[in-house]
């Protein structure tokens, strides 16, 4: 039998992965789950990803893209005038408007780095890149306290199920710029 020509295949896996996640949890992650989301055989997931951490990074690498892209598209970083609290209370406002199931998601990876060290390194880029983004505006030590503060508000929202109060956010990050 010929082997059917299917370019967009590894990144359907990664999809079905983030779904299967988004619905199921990182325990209803399998192969089998992904292969059965994706409409692929079961050795197509075996082939991209030999193993599951295979797949788990490749599905946070690119949910890591979300927050990414809401980082992109506002562009206030550039500018030395713009409020860099303000723009960073923006910045998790937009993140987190709507329906937040991508950002449970996105945490929901980054946390299972805890249990799973191969997700470590992945979970460490996004953190130590927004240091480095926001480094470019401030002292290091000040960037990773506000990637901190950051994430941790974010958490408490999420977890919470409350709404997002970008006035609080905006006077606490100010008191962690100097």
């Amino acid at each position: 039998m010929a082997r059917r020509y299917d370019p967009d295949r590894r990144q359907r896996i990664i999809d079905a992965a983030i779904r299967v996640v988004g619905a199921k949890g990182i325990a209803g992650l399998s192969h089998r789950t992904v292969a059965a989301e994706a409409d692929v055989p079961l050795g197509s997931t075996t082939y991209h990803f030999k193993t599951l951490d295979d797949l788990l990074v490749a599905a946070l690498r690119q949910a890591n893209e979300g927050f990414a892209k809401v980082i992109a598209s506002r562009g206030g970083l550039e500018d030395p005038q713009t409020d860099l609290a303000a723009e960073l209370a923006g910045w998790m406002g937009e993140w987190l408007a709507g329906d937040r199931t991508g950002v449970e998601l996105e945490y929901e990876l980054y946390l299972a780095a805890l249990r799973r060290p191969a997700l470590r390194p992945v979970a460490d880029e996004w953190a130590r890149d927004l240091a480095e983004r926001l480094s470019r505006r401030t002292d290091a030590v000040t960037a990773r306290a506000l990637v901190a503060v950051m994430d941790g508000i974010c958490l408490q929202v999420l977890l919470a199920g409350g709404t997002y109060d970008e006035a609080y956010v905006r006077e606490v990050l100010a008191r962690v710029i100097p």
